[in-house]
């Protein structure tokens, strides 16, 4: 019987061919995935009856559990119109997050620690969640680091990297702000603990380049392209703490929130600014255009 940890919210899971309802157990104490933190997801929106770049969600799951030395048993179509068919069944008046799954359930023959890609099981989770778009968000520069490639499975979206993002922003809570400014090993900005990070100064929109440290987002991706076809000049570059404490605007983008203005950084306080407005309108234009989301 399934057993619903979230009362407040509807959630429906597709599991071994059926749809439940609430919190199902899947995983067992003898699970890989449940003492070797083999599990990869991703996650997608649906809101307003669209659910932009759902497609892209899809596939990158798919490309993570492979990084994760796991076999997909699904095709990312396949698991496209099976979302589409999870939000049929909710009400439509709040919005969805999206979220398929894979995990190992045993050791490979040569090692229990590597996971057995023939084990490889698939959910995927929907369940009703506000959107907080634009809602402002305060951040903390973190005593914490994102790892690299070297020592971390960074290439996929895993939740065993997820405590490492959990710590940040519990001692920026502990704080007093909302989350956290995450450097790389090199000590340059990264993201946040929890979205992508981007900057504005003199007009010109900066956000760290792509290097293996942190997930370098579908909405960050899609933000970029859509600034620079409105006339920004966007670029990808390193950047520090000093760069964004001088910058005119900062903002964040996720799939969670899209995107937030951030209107504190430590002890530098800032104004909600006329570029990150025009992100948010580029993208949610975009988001509701017919074809296009």
């Amino acid at each position: 019987m399934a057993v619903d940890t979230a009362p407040r919210s509807t959630t429906w899971t597709y599991v071994d061919g059926d749809w439940v309802t609430g919190n199902p157990p899947l995983i067992g104490p003898t699970s890989h995935a449940m003492w070797l933190g083999s599990t990869v997801f991703d996650g997608a929106r649906w809101f307003d009856g669209i659910a932009p770049d759902l497609d892209l969600h899809c596939q990158r799951v798919n490309r993570s559990a492979v990084n994760m030395g796991m076999k997909p048993v699904k095709t990312s179509e396949e698991i496209e119109a099976l979302a589409w068919d999870g939000v049929k069944k909710f009400d439509g008046k709040t919005a969805i997050y999206i979220k398929p799954m894979y995990w190992a359930e045993h050791g490979a023959s040569f090692s229990v620690v590597a996971a057995d890609p023939d084990s490889t099981r698939f959910a995927l989770c929907l369940f009703e969640a506000p959107m907080h778009t634009a809602k402002p968000s305060s951040l903390t520069v973190s005593p914490f680091r994102r790892p690299s490639p070297e020592v971390a499975m960074t290439a996929a979206k895993t939740g065993s990297l997820y405590p490492n993002s959990g710590r940040m922003i519990i001692e920026a809570r502990n704080r007093g702000f909302d989350n956290a400014l995450a450097l790389d090993m090199n000590g340059n900005v990264a993201e946040t603990a929890s979205s992508n990070i981007f900057m504005v100064k003199d007009g010109v929109v900066m956000t760290p380049m792509p290097n293996g440290t942190f997930l370098s987002g579908i909405t960050r991706a899609r933000i970029i392209g859509l600034l620079r076809q409105a006339g920004f000049e966007v670029r990808e570059c390193t950047l520090t703490v000093a760069d964004f404490m001088d910058a005119d605007e900062i903002f964040t983008s996720g799939n969670y929130s899209k995107v937030v203005p951030v209107t504190k950084l430590d002890g530098r306080e800032l104004q909600e600014g006329p570029v990150t407005r025009k992100a948010l309108e580029l993208y949610m234009d975009w988001a509701r255009s017919p074809g296009d989301a």
